[in-house]
């Protein structure tokens, strides 16, 4: 199964978060084609969960916490990721109720 250019699934991304009304920022821009996505929900409060896409076993490829905590250990994890990956891309969600979208029909 062909999977979406990363580039293209960001813009939809954030479109469908402007359209609900939710902050949304690029962190960091990874490659355009391939280039593997992390989101940061950030509710405003000092903290941080930041979600990856996982491989199941079934194939899907469903969105995981990589990590949750103060936003400072948050944020340099993801420091550490784009030293090793350069084409990451880090997409910050500001939601005060934790809202991310990631679980609905076209983002999961």
């Amino acid at each position: 199964m062909s999977r979406l250019a990363s580039g293209l699934w960001v813009q939809a991304y954030l479109m469908r978060l402007q359209i609900e009304t939710i902050p949304a920022y690029v962190l960091a821009h990874g490659d355009d084609t391939a280039g593997a996505i992390m989101v940061k929900l950030s509710p405003l409060d000092g903290t941080a969960r930041l979600y990856q896409r996982m491989m199941a076993m079934d194939g899907s490829r469903p969105w995981d916490v990589l990590a949750d905590g103060p936003e400072p250990e948050v944020d340099a994890l993801i420091a550490r990721q784009r030293k090793t990956d350069p084409d990451l891309w880090v997409i910050e969600v500001e939601s005060r109720d934790g809202r991310h979208l990631l679980d609905q029909p076209g983002l999961d």
